[in-house]
C-alpha cells in the first residue's frame, strides 16, 4: 500500500506546475544578463555582483 501511495505522491509532484512561471522569468533574466555582459564588457562586473547578492539570500533563505 505505501508503496501505491508513494507513486501517486510522485505522479503528483510531477504534474504540479505552481512555480514553473518564476523560474521561466528567472532564466529570462539570466540570459539578459549575460546577453548585456556580452555587448556592454564594462558592466559585466555589476552583473556578477547582482547575481553573487542574490545567490547568497538565496542560500540563506534555504537554510532558515
Amino acid at each position: 500500500m505505501t508503496k501505491l501511495l508513494d507513486i501517486a505522491w510522485k505522479l503528483r509532484i510531477w504534474k504540479d506546475k505552481r512555480g514553473q512561471d518564476l523560474i521561466e522569468y528567472a532564466l529570462m533574466a539570466g540570459f539578459v544578463a549575460v546577453a548585456a555582459g556580452a555587448i556592454m564588457p564594462n558592466i559585466s562586473a555589476s552583473i556578477s555582483t547582482i547575481f553573487s547578492k542574490v545567490s547568497s539570500v538565496m542560500t540563506q533563505a534555504a537554510a532558515s
